[in-house]
């Protein structure tokens, strides 16, 4: 791929039917719900990487809060109070086949980082939170997610797993 992706909020005009990473229910979330989660129910922001005027990657983020006694790091944990901590979720991520191994899926992040510290400065938030696929642990891993212990989802095998990323690390990368 020889030219960036712009990265940019979706938008209700977005053909979303051609897109296919290689995962049939991330497929189906991009082309049936992102759209109504974003402009109907107000649940979700996806956020798409378009390059020649088609979408090639698409995160999708939502505000969330996270228990104090789930953050992974007990010198962390202390330093917070007793209640919900605000965090961003990041609900999906998805690179179409075509486009794999061509950074888009690294720019998508590098933009929910920016998100996440942007929330930080103007709301409040402590990390990210991500419910990794179970072939995606590893990758997330390798930027620093560690796994969050007690928390609900990726209680079964093939289930995602729930992890954080902390937003001075991610400050400190962005």
């Amino acid at each position: 791929m020889a030219e960036a992706a712009e990265i940019r909020p979706l938008a209700r005009t977005d053909d979303r039917s051609g897109f296919s990473c290689g995962q049939a229910d991330l497929d189906r979330f991009f082309e049936h719900y992102a759209g109504p989660n974003q402009f109907k129910l107000h649940l979700a922001v996806t956020y798409v990487a378009v390059v020649g005027g088609q979408v090639v990657g698409f995160a999708t983020v939502a505000a969330s809060s996270l228990e104090r006694k789930h953050v992974p790091d007990a010198q962390r944990r202390r330093r917070f109070p007793g209640y919900p901590l605000p965090v961003l979720r990041l609900a999906r991520l998805g690179v179409d086949a075509r486009a794999q191994g061509n950074g888009v899926g690294t720019a998508l992040l590098r933009h929910v980082f920016r998100l996440a510290v942007d929330q930080r400065d103007a709301l409040g938030c402590v990390g990210v939170v991500t419910d990794a696929k179970t072939h995606a642990v590893g990758f997330y891993d390798r930027l620093g997610f560690v796994p969050l212990e007690g928390v609900l989802e990726g209680l079964l095998a093939g289930e995602p797993v729930p992890m954080f990323l902390p937003i001075d690390v991610i400050a400190a990368a962005t």
